[in-house]
């Protein structure tokens, strides 16, 4: 089964985790009936803790079942071979609060499966403090897991501050934007980025780099900034928040592509210890 025990990576986060489950001798009906298997994982899914978003099943001729229930922290899939009574079932979460056990318990009990085998569990998308490493998925063993959590790797690897990197491509619509804009910037992130005390300073300036016009944002309290430089000739954003105290990386990044108008954003995250 699975074991949520182990002991946690202090320098590995990853973007998700991917654990494939084999299910043996079940109730080939079930398997064959593809309204029974979206039940089935629907309610799996809702037990592990996950929230759904939409589900699709299709049964094969003559028989067999594929299905995927999306959820908000990424999917659950199976294919069903009810001639063999297996299920292949494929489990992928991006956030620490499904409990990958209960949905296991769930689904070896509504199957009537009478042997389960946990085949692979994959940590997904290796990030470190230089950004994304290109490495084939990474098996966790039964003595270190990776986190999925910003907020727990920050925690138990007792850093000292968080680093977060946005950078928002065509904000404002590709619109003329003035300071204006960027005063409203300002007071969403103070408002919703809770880490700066009330003695702080903003200071916005607008210079001329060559004929193309820059706005410069500088958010301070004398220990956690801002630093944010606005392109108007490219329409793009980028914005650097050095915290000593821990907030979620991607409400920054969410926040600044709603507030800018932006199409899209990239982020890098760096704790620093």
């Amino acid at each position: 089964m699975y074991d949520d025990s182990a002991k946690l990576r202090k320098h590995d986060y990853a973007l998700g985790r991917q654990l494939t489950v084999e299910f043996y001798d079940c109730n080939s009906e079930s398997l064959a009936d593809a309204e029974v298997m979206e039940k089935i994982f629907l309610q799996a899914a809702a037990e592990s803790g996950a929230t759904i978003i939409s589900s699709n099943f299709h049964g094969f001729e003559p028989q067999g079942v594929s299905g995927v229930v999306i959820i908000a922290e990424s999917h659950f899939t199976v294919h069903a071979w009810p001639e063999h009574d297996y299920a292949a079932v494929d489990i992928f979460t991006c956030g620490e609060k499904i409990s990958f056990q209960k949905a296991i318990d769930s689904l070896k009990e509504q199957l009537k499966a009478d042997h389960v085998i946990v085949s692979s569990l994959m940590n997904r998308g290796i990030v470190n403090n230089n950004g994304m490493e290109r490495l084939v998925p990474i098996f966790e063993d039964t003595s270190h897991r990776y986190t999925l959590s910003w907020e727990r790797r920050f925690n138990e690897t007792c850093a000292r501050a968080l680093l977060v990197s946005v950078d928002v491509y065509n904000i404002f619509d590709n619109a003329e934007f003035d300071e204006s804009k960027i005063d409203l910037f300002t007071e969403a992130i103070i408002r919703n980025i809770k880490i700066f005390k009330p003695t702080l300073q903003v200071i916005c300036d607008k210079i001329d780099n060559d004929g193309k016009i820059v706005w410069l944002l500088n958010i301070s309290d004398g220990l956690n900034s801002l630093r944010g430089k606005f392109f108007t000739a490219d329409n793009s954003a980028y914005i650097d928040v050095f915290s000593c105290i821990y907030f979620e990386p991607r409400v920054l990044g969410e926040l600044a592509v709603k507030e800018l108008c932006g199409t899209n954003y990239r982020m890098q995250v760096a704790i620093r210890q």
